[in-house]
């Protein structure tokens, strides 16, 4: 059952229900957008799918969004998933390809050997009629051993280092969000972006129908970002989420998948000691 990064929603359709495999509804809405996830996940879900909150499995301590866990609260809540470690998991979301990121690069830097995306996602697997449940999952309680790549994360002393060393900062937010034009969506949170940063607004690298562009498409992205994908990299977004789009698309173009600032602009721009540019 191997298979690269990416799979289909042929793939998933044909192996649906092997007793190795896990499906994660990873879906995750912004602050504003007015939706609930977890009660889109009750109403329609791909069958035996569990629902991963990243609100929830996220460390309640550090006041900002959705932070990584420790591997104690991590292994808790995935092993309470049917996550484990060695188990092959398939992460979708219901934009087609926005949150699922998230959680693949989450599960990913927690040790799990086999994790990978949906294409497409939920969206792609309803336009094509392929069945659904609804209700609460009841998944069977597994152990998950997590081993935490801590070099994946970058903290804000990386950042700041970064901008004296030969490390490309990538922005995804939105190109009036990057320039400071649009307010932000989290209150005391400045506008504007990293100094030194680019940016590759996340949408760039998506087709029409939310699958990711093809490689020729994603270089194509990040060239006019000025980004080379073949140097070191740190991704930053809003909060976390589609900093890990854009660090799915340098893994597609065959690079390491970049280091991710997992506090992102939430906390970049939320701490006035911190410098920032606009324009």
């Amino acid at each position: 059952m191997s298979t690269g990064t990416l799979v289909s929603t042929d793939w998933l359709a044909a192996n649906l229900g092997q007793p190795n495999l896990s499906v994660v509804d990873a879906s995750w809405h912004m602050p504003d957008a007015g939706r609930d996830a977890a009660a889109e996940f009750h109403e329609r879900h791909i069958p035996g799918a569990v629902h991963f909150d990243i609100d929830k499995v996220a460390d309640p301590s550090s006041g900002l969004p959705h932070t990584l866990a420790d591997e104690a609260h991590f292994a808790a809540a995935a092993g309470a998933l049917g996550l484990s470690e060695n188990r092959i998991i398939v992460v979708y979301d219901s934009a087609g390809l926005f949150s699922a990121p998230r959680v693949w690069w989450n599960l990913k830097i927690m040790g799990a050997e086999h994790v990978h995306v949906l294409d497409g996602g939920l969206p792609k697997w309803l336009a094509e009629g392929r069945p659904v449940e609804s209700g609460e999952a009841n998944p069977e309680a597994v152990t998950f051993s997590p081993r935490l790549d801590h070099g994946a994360v970058a903290h804000v002393n990386d950042v700041m280092a970064a901008l004296d060393a030969d490390i490309q900062i990538v922005d995804a937010r939105s190109p009036g969000r990057y320039r400071g034009e649009e307010a932000e969506p989290r209150p005391g949170v400045r506008p504007g972006h990293i100094p030194g940063s680019h940016n590759v607004h996340y949408r760039t690298l998506l087709a029409s129908d939310g699958r990711l562009k093809s490689r020729e498409e994603l270089a194509e992205a990040f060239g006019a970002g000025g980004v080379d994908p073949t140097r070191p990299i740190i991704t930053t977004c809003g909060s976390g989420v589609s900093a890990a789009i854009l660090a799915l698309g340098i893994e597609q173009l065959g690079h390491e998948v970049p280091r991710l600032f997992d506090g992102s602009w939430a906390e970049w721009g939320g701490r006035q000691d911190l410098p920032i540019s606009q324009g």
